[in-house]
């Protein structure tokens, strides 16, 4: 255990940070969609080539700080993880495999990683900062939230002592960039308890003015009518930031997309006028960007065949000037390299491109996808379900072509086998819908809004149709 510790510690010297500039990409992990081969997307089909560009970041300037921040910022939430195997103290998170991600991203010019008390069980914190101890301090920005959503934590005391163990986690002194997480989630009624009414929206300026915290920002989910009063008096809380969820799809059909969030043209306008920098998340909109169905892909392939699908998201998110930095949860290497190409340096976007895009996603909404990001919000469930795993497994299908209305569709018995085993492969049975009661405590935790056991019963309903070829 204590040469685990001094290894993970370590600083990194001068020779060994050259040299990973050259390492090559981890062996790719095999995901089973479970779905068609014809119609999942596969990593050959949708990926992008070439080298890996060093020197060649393209960066933006919040104009509030003067930070000099990475277009592509590493997003924390799906660090990898240890297949099977669980530390002593619970934390699954592979921290070997971290600390090789994030030495990567910085010897290639990203400085920007963003993470949360809550996420991956609570252990993301401790292993970003431990993965970034062993860099200079000055070499990154630390972005984290305030994610005050249990009724404990929404005390002032409970609040505070939250926002203080991040110092502990991240081992750091000042936080760059502190987030007050999901606002408009569930309105102004519990923007008021969070924040307002415990004084702990005040302490955090207080807070700012000592220099604890260099940026204070919000992250936006729902209600805009909570985004509108935030900005309406930005001249007493003078944000430094907002990030918001902004992809070629939500641009101009966020409801289309059964998302309660509101279209990131207008978000982004709006921050524009106040000239508010915006840090972007979900430009994948929770990977369905990047799982696209065979017609989809070759679209994509034909105009650029070098070009992942994954990249033109990512050009779209970072084409707007405001836009400070884009989140990707990089869990492989690969996925790392190719959105490191897009940024090295951005191409932005031609009129002509936004157009071809703008048609993409006119085309994405004839496909019903739940709007599940894969968050994990939602979990654990008290019951078992694997929520994602089931949300997810249905979009596949989806995206693939494999969702049937009945027996007269020509597709029927692909699709069915495709569905049927697939479900069996990405969920045990034991965590599928059909387990799901309905007790709701799922649904407030949910960003998007999703009604989780409306979407169990219809998907259980389903499978339970293809069993027992009683579609009509």
């Amino acid at each position: 255990m204590e040469e685990n510790k001094d290894k993970n510690e370590k600083k990194i010297n001068r020779r060994e940070f050259i040299k990973i500039t050259g390492i090559s990409a981890a062996a790719s992990t095999a995901i089973l969609y479970g779905c068609s081969p014809q119609g999942a997307t596969s990593t050959a089909s949708a990926s992008g080539e070439g080298e890996v560009p060093v020197g060649k970041m393209t960066y933006r300037t919040n104009p509030t700080s003067g930070d000099r921040v990475s277009l592509l910022g590493y997003g924390c939430m799906r660090w990898p993880t240890k297949p099977g195997a669980e530390a002593k103290d619970g934390n699954v998170i592979d921290q070997d495999a971290v600390n090789e991600l994030v030495d990567y991203a910085i010897a290639h010019g990203v400085n920007y990683f963003d993470t949360a008390p809550v996420y991956i069980q609570g252990f993301s914190e401790r292993s970003t900062g431990i993965a970034l101890k062993r860099h200079p301090r000055d070499k990154y920005f630390i972005a984290t939230k305030l994610s005050n959503f249990s009724p404990s934590s929404q005390t002032r005391e409970g609040a505070i002592k939250m926002y203080h163990n991040s110092f502990k986690e991240l081992q750091v002194d000042y936080i760059d960039y502190l987030l007050l997480h999901s606002i408009g989630g569930s309105g102004m009624a519990e923007f008021n308890r969070r924040y307002m009414e415990n004084g702990v929206l005040d302490f955090l300026l207080k807070e700012r003015e000592a220099g604890r915290i260099r940026n204070l920002g919000f992250s936006y989910h729902g209600d805009v009518s909570v985004f509108d009063y935030l900005l309406a008096n930005h001249d007493k809380y003078k944000w430094d930031f907002v990030q918001i969820q902004l992809n070629y799809v939500d641009w101009k059909h966020a409801k289309q997309m059964n998302s309660r969030n509101t279209d990131a043209e207008y978000l982004y306008n709006e921050l524009n006028k106040r000239g508010i920098p915006a840090v972007i998340m979900e430009p994948l909109l929770g990977g369905r960007l990047s799982k696209l169905s065979d017609n989809l892909i070759a679209r994509f392939k034909q105009r650029s065949p070098g070009s992942s699908v994954a990249s033109w998201a990512f050009r779209f998110a970072g084409s707007p000037p405001d836009v400070l930095t884009v989140l990707s949860g990089m869990t492989y290497m690969e996925h790392l390299q190719d959105n490191i190409r897009t940024y090295s340096p951005l191409v932005p976007l031609s009129d002509e491109e936004k157009v071809f895009l703008e048609e993409t996603a006119q085309l994405m909404l004839t496909y019903p996808t739940i709007p599940c990001n894969d968050c994990n919000y939602c979990m654990p469930c008290p019951y078992g379900l694997d929520i994602p795993g089931i949300l997810l497994h249905y979009n596949r299908c989806v995206n693939a072509g494999d969702i049937v209305k009945g027996k007269d569709d020509s597709n029927y018995g692909k699709a069915r086998r495709a569905f049927l085993i697939g479900y069996d492969r990405s969920v045990p049975k034991l965590r599928q819908a059909n387990h799901c009661i309905g007790c709701d405590q799922c649904v407030p935790h949910c960003p998007q809004n999703i009604n989780i056991p409306h979407e169990m019963r219809r998907i259980d309903a389903y499978v339970e149709h293809l069993k027992r070829g009683t579609l009509k």
